[in-house]
């Protein structure tokens, strides 16, 4: 059906109410573009999937609020903050640390994780298992899996600066 569509006669006809549509939704100039030119690269990569296409305007409607939606969820759920504003959160992982830790005192570490996320992140990092493998194996959703691994990993990253904070402290109590 594309080959029937018009793209720029589509884009000359709609551009305009489609940015004010996205620039109503957005309040933001950049947003509004970003999510005009979003609506039409799924118009060249979706288009054909259009039954009708006397209703394009309705569909290229539909399509930038269906991106409007997504995008505030992806906000959402990965919201975006400057390291300055998190610099508290971070791990006290110094470079130096990262190149001395081996491989027993990260195991080490992993018997100091909660039990339930030590399954996941062994499967994960030892045996390179996939999520979704690791899903199968303990019987869980996916998404709990995802939730396991990140909770554990904070977990692991704070025995580990523990861990690293107190080694340092006691080889510089020897020199």
């Amino acid at each position: 059906m594309t080959s029937e569509l018009d793209f720029a006669g589509v884009v000359s006809s709609y551009y305009q109410s489609l940015y004010q549509f996205a620039f109503s939704l957005t309040r933001s100039e950049a947003d509004a573009c970003d999510l005009t030119q979003q609506t039409f690269y799924v118009l060249v990569t979706k288009g054909h999937q259009m039954r009708d296409v006397s209703k394009v305007k309705t569909w290229l409607f539909t399509t930038l609020y269906r991106e409007f939606l997504e995008s505030r969820r992806r906000q959402t759920r990965f919201p975006h903050f400057e390291l300055s504003q998190v610099a508290a959160e971070l791990p006290t992982v110094t470079p130096t640390v990262v190149n001395q830790l081996d491989a027993p005192l990260v195991i080490q570490a992993l018997t100091q994780v909660e039990e339930i996320y030590q399954a996941p992140l062994a499967m994960f990092y030892l045996e390179d298992c996939s999520y979704k493998d690791i899903a199968d194996i303990l019987g869980v959703p996916i998404g709990t899996v995802k939730s396991r691994m990140s909770r554990g990993i904070a977990q692991l990253q704070r025995c580990l600066a523990v861990t690293a904070a107190s080694a340092s402290k006691s080889s510089g109590e020897e020199d």
